[in-house]
């Protein structure tokens, strides 16, 4: 049973599942804006919110823990670095997703995922 489940299962096993949403939130940060399809923008949303609520705490223990879920390490410092002064006055909702034109290929939604 799916009882509260916080993301879509997207179609994956789950270890493909997390590769790609740590993919997707490492690159999201790393460019502020990403297009993909409506289902992994929300999904990766909480992620991506997630990474920037640990990165405003600064602690070694939220530095651990981006180190471990993102894949660049050296974003992760630039994200420590950065965050806590853009976001300062934010509680949260830090990203922003907006419809696109369905894809031409398979008429999938598309979205594009960015940092506000």
């Amino acid at each position: 049973m799916r009882h509260r489940r916080r993301i879509p299962k997207l179609g994956k096993p789950a270890d493909q599942r997390k590769a790609l949403l740590r993919s997707l939130t490492t690159e999201l940060i790393r460019h502020g804006r990403i297009t993909t399809t409506k289902a992994r923008a929300k999904a990766v949303r909480s992620e991506a919110e997630r990474m920037i609520t640990l990165a405003k705490e600064g602690s070694l223990a939220a530095r651990r823990q981006a180190m471990g879920y993102l894949y660049d390490k050296q974003l992760v410092h630039a994200l420590f670095d950065q965050v806590p002064d853009r976001y300062s006055d934010r509680s949260g909702g830090y990203t922003r997703i907006s419809r696109m034109v369905r894809r031409r290929g398979d008429n999938a939604e598309m979205a594009v995922i960015e940092l506000t």
